[in-house]
C-alpha cells in the first residue's frame, strides 16, 4: 500500500492547510469550504498522473491532434456530510466520473464520549466494478468510517484501484486502512499526517470537526 503525504514537499497546498487550521480563518465557512475543495482538486490532479492512458486522434478546425487521454473509469465516493466540499474538488477535475454517496456518522457509546461507534444508513452508488474508486473524506482518524463506507461500496462491484483521500490522517487511521483494504491496489493520499487523537477521537492538532466548520454546528 502506498502512502502519499503531500506535506513532505513544498507546494501551495501548505498555504491552504495553514489557513484551514487557523481558528480565526475558520470563522468564515465559505473560505474554509473553498480550501477543502482546492485540496480535493490538488489531490485529484496528482491521482490523474497514476491512471492508464492511450493516444487518441482529435479533429480540430485545422487538422488532427494526437492527445494522450485517460482510459480508466472513475467513481468518486463521498462520506456525508463532511466530505461534500472535498468531493466537489475531485468532481471539478474528474468531471465525467460516476458519483457515490454513503452516510457514516459517529455514535458515542458512553456518556463521556470516549467510546465511538460508526453508523451507516444510506447508500447511493453506480457500479464500481473494474473502476478507479476514490473515497474522499477529509479526516482519516480511526479509519472506521472509511472502512464501513468501503464495504458498502463493495456491494456494487470490485474496483480496479482504490484511492483513499483525506486532508489529514493519523498513523492509527493509516494502520487501519492497511489492515482492511487490499494491500496491492490501495493508495492513501493526504495533505498532512498528524501525530494522534484526543480522548474524543478528534485529530490533534487537526483543525476540528470538518462538517461543522463547513456547514455549522449540529445537534
Amino acid at each position: 500500500m502506498k502512502i502519499i503525504n503531500l506535506s513532505e514537499q513544498n507546494s501551495i497546498i501548505n498555504q491552504y492547510m495553514a489557513e484551514i487550521r487557523d481558528k480565526e480563518y475558520q470563522k468564515n465557512r465559505l473560505l474554509f469550504r473553498n480550501n477543502i475543495k482546492r485540496i480535493g482538486q490538488y489531490e485529484a490532479f496528482e491521482i490523474s498522473k497514476t491512471l492508464d492512458y492511450e493516444a487518441r486522434e482529435i479533429a480540430t478546425p485545422l487538422g488532427i491532434s494526437t492527445v494522450n487521454v485517460p482510459t480508466d473509469k472513475m467513481v468518486l465516493a463521498t462520506i456525508f456530510r463532511a466530505g461534500l466540499p472535498f468531493h466537489e474538488g475531485f468532481l471539478e477535475v474528474f468531471d465525467h466520473a460516476g458519483n457515490a454517496f454513503v452516510s457514516a456518522y459517529r455514535e458515542y457509546e458512553d456518556a463521556e464520549h470516549h467510546k465511538v461507534g460508526i453508523h451507516v444508513e444510506y447508500l447511493a452508488t453506480p457500479s464500481i466494478d473494474e473502476k478507479n474508486l476514490i473515497i474522499a473524506d477529509p479526516m482519516l482518524a480511526t479509519g472506521g468510517s472509511m472502512e464501513l463506507g468501503y464495504k458498502a461500496f463493495l456491494t456494487k462491484g470490485t474496483p480496479k484501484r482504490i484511492h483513499v483521500c483525506c486532508v489529514i490522517a493519523t498513523p492509527e487511521g493509516i494502520a487501519h486502512i492497511r489492515k482492511t483494504f487490499p494491500e496491492d491496489k490501495t493508495t492513501v493520499w493526504c495533505a498532512a499526517i498528524d501525530p494522534g487523537m484526543n480522548e474524543h477521537k478528534y485529530i490533534v492538532p487537526g483543525f476540528g470537526d470538518a462538517g461543522d466548520l463547513s456547514y455549522g454546528d449540529k445537534l
